[in-house]
């Protein structure tokens, strides 16, 4: 297997014909390049140039090896290329997930600044259900997702938190927790709590649909959905209850369903989330974006 500097070398001194040509070419001393192309011909077994005081010609070997080779080396230059204008450049596309009709909102107006910023990058806007944002992260069907928190999950990197409200609980809307101003979480072990569908990380499901109460008092679980309008007709059909963020109240409303403060809860947290691999200066400037929106928004 040949090295990129042996190719490197070997492909232009053919080309310029003079090792000191080459060696600025390539920013290296002539020593080197002659050690290289030294080497190059010891595993190969025969002479790939003609040397002489005056002159270098490539020998018959040498000028078929060149024929070979060069169509493979521009295609291995123009790959390196390609992934480097995708890891600093900011043209292109990015595709960007949302969670949710808030979630929505929030990364239209992230794409608005963002576009401004990067006239040459487009956005490409998708809604994701609850189950979609983590394996099309990892599938690479997207490049970010606006989701809840927390996502613990290899290979994947959570921003800064954008969005923190406070976590309601729907419920049936002739429930007896829907005649109260709040409730807390030891009260969910009176009733059915709805479940996420799978697969989904652990780390969310522990937050949103815990089996013990604070108090260690187990919590019955219920159906599951696999999407949020699912979710709340389970709700409304006096299936289970479900822990939503306030903004649902405004988003979702339904006759069927009453949204209560679960007044002892953490909030909802809200942010982007990309493959850690992945973090381009196209995901890193639409971060910041979002960071700067809702900055300014705040």
């Amino acid at each position: 297997m040949l090295e990129r500097h042996e190719i490197e070398a070997f492909v232009t001194l053919t080309e310029e014909l003079h090792f000191g040509r080459t060696a600025e070419r390539l920013h290296m001393s002539t020593g080197r390049i002659s050690q290289i192309i030294a080497k190059l011909e010891r595993r190969v077994g025969v002479p790939l140039f003609d040397r002489t005081s005056r002159r270098v010609e490539p020998t018959a070997v040498g000028r078929r090896l060149y024929t070979d080779v060069r169509p493979a080396w521009d295609q291995i230059n123009a790959a390196v290329d390609q992934a480097i204008s995708t890891g600093r450049g900011l043209t292109g596309t990015l595709r960007a997930a949302f969670v949710g009709a808030a979630a929505g909102q929030l990364l239209a107006g992230v794409t608005e600044l963002f576009r401004k910023r990067q006239p040459d990058c487009d956005v490409q806007l998708r809604e994701a259900q609850i189950a979609d944002a983590v394996p099309w992260l990892r599938s690479g069907e997207i490049d970010v997702a606006l989701d809840t928190f927390p996502i613990e999950e290899p290979g994947i990197t959570s921003g800064p938190v954008l969005v923190s409200e406070a976590r309601m609980l729907a419920v049936p809307s002739k429930h007896p927790f829907a005649r109260r101003e709040s409730v807390s979480l030891e009260d969910l072990a009176r009733t059915k709590l709805l479940q996420f569908p799978d697969p989904i990380p652990e780390s969310l499901r522990n937050d949103h649909t815990p089996q013990i109460t604070p108090a260690g008092r187990p919590i019955e679980p219920g159906p599951s959905a696999s999407t949020l309008n699912e979710m709340l007709t389970l709700v409304g059909a006096g299936h289970g209850v479900f822990p939503v963020g306030a903004q649902t109240r405004r988003y979702y409303a339904r006759p069927d369903v009453a949204y209560v403060l679960l007044d002892d809860a953490p909030p909802v947290r809200w942010g982007l989330l990309w493959r850690s691999n992945s973090a381009t200066a196209r995901v890193r400037a639409f971060a910041q974006a979002a960071h700067d929106l809702r900055r300014l928004t705040a």
